[in-house]
């Protein structure tokens, strides 16, 4: 990953692999992804639903999309050499079909990461306990009618200010989400669109929202969490940090002692 990469993605809080995927492999994904849904590709009015969630995949294509050479290159480079661990499986996938309904959970919020005992919604700490970075994974083709994910650039500066007063412990995602959208309400949206085979790769704390599919095709995307060795530390010389750690660190000076 080149420097500029990097201070891109420390800016921005993402940065866009594209056809990071072999398309071969793509498909292959993108057909196991039909058969759970029992849904026919070729027939719009198999597509009930605004959005169904499949989970659980452990076949082989999607162990080799996790492992491709430039996400391993960017999270060695952005978590810190060593510092996050591969995996085999993608987790959940939000799959979203053209309707004109506006589905439940669309609002602006930072992906949990953690579950303590008796919780009903995922946690996020200043840590970022359990996920070093989200990536985002483009099975079909998405432009902008086809609901893709929205992102504030730069928001990923604002949450550590919002996580200070809740310490170690971290807060629930319903707590955190109407904190989160109105700390980063100033920042500029992009969407997250792009080719099948494309990778957005995101700092743990980038605000980001779902939005409905009003366009005419499937828009499928695989959303798994990058997981970390070791929790992020905040007490290392610069020169030891690594990317996501400096852009955390930097935020929470300016929280502590804001520059006039």
């Amino acid at each position: 990953m080149e420097p500029d990469d990097i201070e891109r993605f420390m800016a921005e809080g993402f940065i866009k692999l594209e056809g990071a995927v072999p398309l071969q492999v793509i498909d292959e994904c993108r057909a196991i992804l039909w058969r759970e849904l029992g849904l026919d590709p070729d027939d719009p009015t198999t597509w009930t639903e605004p959005v169904r969630w499949v989970m659980g995949l452990v076949q082989p294509s999607f162990k080799a999309a996790m492992n491709v050479p430039p996400l391993l290159e960017a999270c060695e480079a952005l978590s810190g050499p060593g510092r996050w661990t591969p995996r085999d499986n993608m987790g959940a996938f939000p799959l979203r079909f053209p309707h004109d309904e506006e589905p439940p959970g669309l609002g602006w919020h930072v992906e949990g990461s953690f579950m303590p005992e008796g919780a009903t919604f995922y946690w996020t700490n200043l840590a970022s306990k359990d996920r070093a970075m989200l990536a985002l994974y483009l099975f079909t083709d998405i432009e902008e009618e086809d609901g893709p994910t929205r992102i504030r650039v730069g928001s990923h500066h604002d949450v550590p200010a919002v996580l200070l007063p809740f310490g170690e412990k971290g807060a629930a995602g319903n707590q955190l989400g109407p904190l989160v959208d109105a700390a980063s309400a100033h920042r500029l949206e992009v969407h997250a669109t792009g080719q099948a085979g494309d990778i957005y790769l995101c700092h743990p704390f980038l605000i980001h929202a779902a939005q409905a599919n009003h366009g005419t095709r499937p828009r499928f995307i695989g959303q798994p969490a990058i997981l970390p060795l070791n929790p992020y530390r905040y007490d290392l010389p610069d020169q030891e940090s690594s990317p996501v750690e400096l852009t955390i660190k930097r935020a929470l000076n300016q929280a502590r002692w804001p520059v006039p």
